[in-house]
């Protein structure tokens, strides 16, 4: 497991460190030997830039200790030394007593390396005045910029970016990796991750919160085994495709199929489309014909519009015992009828629900800016609310299960923020269903891959910037393949 923590549990943490391993002078020598490893150059000096904290505090340490390995430093320390923390002074002084030296400002550069080191995980608002004037200088550098601990101003549990926040090109992470560093506004501040566990004397505590990893997802594809059928891989049901919207549907139901369901029975609410010429596996039935169909798991939502007639199928599939993914439309149905969350409460069948954060803030009654201000607490109180396993798609998807568990997923790239994706996402999830993975393994699995496939796409050239939906199919169809490791004929 890859555990995340939030502010809370790293204070924690640190204060049942033991007074005999300081954790400050260790943070100093890990940040000394990545700089050393990072220098664009050895000809020019690293500039260091102390802040009023224990962030601050660090960053001395390792400009004492650089200086001491013969490279050529410049600190400068936007804090008065009587205002600093007892270790963060006693960096100071011992910076002082190596024959180190303080400016208020950067002097000429150029630099090989600058070292961020002016707030860590402990800020609260938005920098201002000389800190922010900084920010913005070192922004505008193109010499490599090293964080410690965090870019300063960037929020470490919600991965929210205050105005101003350093663009690191790498992040040196302290004890443990922070939340905020893979959802919302992270991914694009932090730059590679490097993590420095340090000794503190003390066991890790337990979080809730971890990233999500490849070896997390492989487990649970296996070969196929030669004596199967159709009936074999399950059955799954699209609920959707409303006037305007067919390719909602069509598109679920083209995922599932990619990704190896048996068969997938689209029920859409739009009547004129007997068959889909491009995919004509998919069985295309009128919406009100799924509910004699035999089904392992069921997609409600892509396309789906908020007519009468879709409360009342979506109403049905409520009530059946199947399990049961709601996406897009069916979600803003369920935030807009009593009635109908009442339904979804009274549910004991697995259920996944997947918003972006605007289906995810109207299920909250709350707005899509608060969700993204604390992205994680909006999937842990859904799943709560609901007893289901939840996504809350975007940069960093979180997926949250109803025991309070939740993991963020690191894969894929902007070509995603485009149309139909999220559909591929529900028809895949719902795939994984109707083949016989429990919920978690489906969320886990589907989210990883849907994202993975992208990746792979960029790779090959096609995308990030043009990628469109159906074209996840193929790459989702060969890495599935190659989890399942399918092995070669028997002679």
């Amino acid at each position: 497991m890859f555990p995340l923590y939030d502010v809370a549990a790293l204070r924690n943490w640190e204060q049942h460190a033991s007074p005999a391993l300081p954790l400050m002078e260790q943070a100093g020598q890990a940040a000394a030997q990545l700089a050393r490893q990072l220098k664009a150059d050895r000809q020019h000096p690293v500039l260091i830039l102390a802040g009023p904290g224990n962030n601050g505090g660090d960053a001395l340490v390792a400009a004492r200790l650089l200086q001491q390995a013969g490279d050529a430093v410049a600190v400068v320390l936007l804090a008065s030394p009587d205002s600093l923390p007892p270790a963060a002074r006693q960096a100071w002084q011992a910076w002082l007593a190596s024959g180190g030296e303080c400016l208020a400002a950067p002097p000429a550069g150029p630099f090989s390396l600058i070292v961020d080191g002016l707030f860590g995980i402990g800020l609260s608002r938005p920098p201002a005045g000389e800190p922010a004037r900084l920010i913005e200088w070192l922004n505008s550098q193109t010499v490599p910029v090293l964080s410690l601990d965090i870019p300063s101003g960037l929020c470490s549990d919600s991965g929210t970016a205050f105005s101003p926040c350093v663009r690191a090109r790498h992040t040196l992470s302290f004890l443990g990796n922070k939340t905020g560093f893979y959802t919302a506004d992270g991914p694009d501040h932090v730059g590679q991750v490097h993590l420095a566990a340090l000794d503190s004397g003390s066991p890790a505590p337990t979080v809730m919160g971890a990233l999500l990893q490849e070896t997390d997802v492989t487990r649970h594809f296996k070969p196929r085994p030669r004596n199967s059928h159709k009936g074999s891989f399950g059955s799954l049901g699209i609920l959707g495709g409303s006037a305007g919207m067919a390719g909602a549907a069509l598109l679920a139901g083209r995922a599932a199929l990619y990704s190896g369901c048996g068969r997938v029975y689209i029920g859409m609410l739009e009547d004129h489309l007997p068959a889909d010429v491009t995919q004509p596996e998919l069985m295309i039935r009128p919406a009100f014909g799924l509910r004699g169909t035999a089904m392992n798991a069921v997609v409600a939502g892509p396309g789906l519009g908020q007519s009468g007639t879709a409360r009342e199928l979506l109403g049905h599939c409520l009530r059946a015992d199947h399990p049961l993914l709601l996406d897009a439309d069916a979600l803003n149905v369920v935030a807009g009828s009593e009635e109908t969350r009442s339904l979804l409460q009274q549910r004991t069948a697995p259920l996944i629900v997947t918003p972006h954060p605007a289906e995810a803030a109207r299920l909250l009654q709350c707005s899509t800016a608060a969700v993204q201000q604390d992205r994680v607490a909006a999937a842990t109180t859904l799943a709560r609310q609901f007893d289901a396993h939840v996504v809350v798609k975007g940069v960093g998807s979180i997926i949250a299960y109803p025991d309070g568990r939740w993991r963020i997923n690191p894969s894929g790239n902007p070509g995603l923020a485009t149309a139909g994706t999220g559909d591929v996402l529900a028809g895949l999830i719902g795939s994984l269903l109707a083949q016989g993975m429990d919920a978690e393994a489906a969320c886990e699995a589907g989210v990883y891959l849907h994202g993975a496939a992208a990746d792979e796409l960029a790779v090959q050239g096609t995308g990030p910037i043009g990628l469109t939906a159906s074209e996840l199919m193929p790459p989702i169809r060969r890495i599935i393949n190659r989890w399942s490791a399918l092995p070669g004929p028997r002679l």
